[in-house]
């Protein structure tokens, strides 16, 4: 499976950006996909989770009620739509999703997406 992430860029604080990834490749099940973030100097965090069959999403706290995950099932794509953006988002964000082959497993990672916010 390969992610390709899209829709990172400059922003001013306050304004908004939305990330989006796209998944292909041959003959797979995505079980979970999820967002995830780098700061130069730091570990990569999750930021938001989405899984299959419904249930609610999973937030980082220090995004909850400014970012909201999304799924485009029949493309293979999901969202990440970012509200009220703060320089301390700043970050290179990656795409993951998990899933499965017809008799193994995959754990696939983006090449990243920087999103910068400015003060």
């Amino acid at each position: 499976v390969q992610l390709v992430e899209s829709g990172g860029g400059l922003v001013q604080a306050g304004e908004s950006l939305k990330l989006s990834c796209v998944a292909s490749g041959m003959a797979f099940t995505i079980n979970r996909m999820g967002w995830y973030r780098q700061a130069p100097g730091k570990q990569r965090e999750l930021v938001a989770l989405i899984t299959n069959g419904g249930g609610n999403p999973n937030y980082a706290d220090s995004v909850k009620g400014r970012f909201t995950i999304s799924r485009d099932y029949a493309k293979n794509a999901m969202y990440l739509q970012m509200n009220s953006l703060k320089p301390e988002d700043t970050a290179m964000y990656y795409c993951n999703a998990k899933g499965d082959y017809e008799f193994s497993r995959f754990d696939a990672w983006g090449q990243g997406t920087q999103v910068t916010v400015s003060s």
